[in-house]
């Protein structure tokens, strides 16, 4: 698993064919439309970022001397739930698209986060060590009724809905020493793993039509790729191949491309590729690192 705090978390045919086809592995991104969330630490600390969808006008949406990250937005587009520790511990916030009328929908000295919204807008569910070891919980929207949907000795972490808001696709080690992608249904009951492998799965997305779930993994060379499977587990592909680590991706609203970052670049970039792993772009070019990208759905 990922070791920076407040985040767990393309098929190349060689760095040359990649040069070759993209240039400086920008390419072009115009085609591209809607906005992408982000963490950052350009700034000095982890903060939540955004920019339109090709790579362009990028600005800060938090500004506080606290890591803030983990951002996923609102079903209609006009609020962003995240993580942060400007309370101490990490809490679930949330937030206006623009940064404005910034709340904590959680208050506990442990530590609430990776916080992903229902398809209704109705709920939150995160992951919280509140009760001695990291589940799966959800709440109303506005902090509410919070409880717990999974009760496991071992780790449960990175929920996120279906687009039915039926199912929640989660990570978990309980079959072993590695994590593996699971789902249970939205209230908790018939839990199931989706993934079987000895190496390590994390960051499930699943695609805006609830048909596959992209999810990365360190199973075929040791670091972290993206792979998409069917909703039930089938038909695993492998979508990048590169020696950096690529990990916690997730999908435009129409279902066509995947955003990703990668250290490829000698550090962590965003990028964005269509959904077969084809035509990899890079989206941001800083030296700091760059993470967790939210795709903003079509209101």
């Amino acid at each position: 698993m990922t070791t920076k705090l407040l985040r767990i978390c393309t098929t190349l045919l060689g760095l040359a064919l990649l040069a070759a086809a993209c240039g400086d592995g920008r390419g072009d991104a115009s085609e591209f439309s809607g906005k992408i969330a982000f963490d950052s630490d350009r700034d000095g600390n982890v903060e939540v970022y955004v920019m339109d969808a090709d790579g362009s006008n990028v600005g800060n949406l938090t500004n506080n001397s606290a890591a803030d990250g983990f951002p996923d937005w609102s079903p209609d587009g006009s609020r962003i739930v995240f993580a942060s520790l400007r309370d101490g511990s990490a809490e679930v916030f949330v937030m206006d698209a623009d940064g404005s009328n910034v709340g904590n929908v959680t208050n506990s000295s442990a530590s609430d986060q990776h916080p992903s919204w229902s398809p209704d807008g109705n709920r939150i569910a995160f992951r919280s060590n509140r009760d001695g070891n990291e589940e799966v919980y959800v709440m109303d929207a506005d902090g509410s009724n919070v409880a717990r949907l999974t009760d496991n000795p071992a780790e449960d972490t990175s929920p996120v809905w279906s687009p039915d808001g039926n199912r929640i696709a989660f990570v978990s080690d309980r079959d072993g020493d590695n994590y593996e992608v699971f789902v249970m249904d939205a209230d908790g009951s018939n839990v199931g793993n989706l993934t079987n492998n000895p190496a390590n799965e994390d960051a499930p997305a699943w695609s805006p039509d609830g048909s596959r779930i992209a999810f990365s993994s360190d199973r075929d060379d040791d670091n972290f790729e993206i792979f998409v499977m069917d909703a039930d587990g089938s038909n695993v592909i492998r979508l990048t191949d590169n020696p950096a680590e690529d990990c916690c991706s997730d999908w435009s609203p129409d279902g066509l491309h995947i955003v990703f970052r990668s250290d490829r670049d000698g550090d962590e970039e965003i990028f964005v590729m269509d959904a077969d792993g084809s035509n990899v772009i890079r989206l941001t070019d800083h030296p700091a690192e760059d993470d967790s990208p939210s795709w903003a759905p079509v209101p």
